[in-house]
């Protein structure tokens, strides 16, 4: 099972703050577990809005929008592809996570849809 595991972004994120180098060699230190386990398949940090775009659709019609975007809970920060046996897996490797951000924080586990869920 492949799950996109979501680091949600906080003010901390968005504000474009340079991590902290002890949580940086400890969230490494994690990437390499996963990597010795296997699972891991794509990792990286997102910079904050403010540096992206968003399109907008409806119907033929593209409207572009500059960021920052509103609703920094509802923004990522950072990513990991992995696969798993289970989503039980997958959460148990994230409550093993450090935390990624200076205060509280937030990561969401989705499963990705596999070709055999349409057949």
């Amino acid at each position: 099972m492949r799950v996109m595991v979501l680091v949600k972004a906080t003010r901390d994120s968005e504000a474009g703050s340079p991590p902290d180098p002890a949580m940086l060699a400890a969230m490494g230190r994690f990437n390499d577990e996963l990597r010795e386990a296997g699972i891991l398949r794509a990792a990286d940090g997102l910079r904050p809005s403010s540096d992206g775009k968003r399109v907008a659709f409806d119907g033929a019609s593209r409207t572009l929008i500059d960021g920052p975007f509103e609703h920094t809970s509802e923004l990522v920060a950072g990513f990991w592809l992995w696969e798993v046996k289970d989503l039980e897996e997958a959460v148990a490797w994230v409550k093993r996570c450090p935390n990624p951000m200076p205060g509280p924080s937030e990561i969401e586990i989705r499963p990705l849809y596999e070709m055999s869920d349409f057949i």
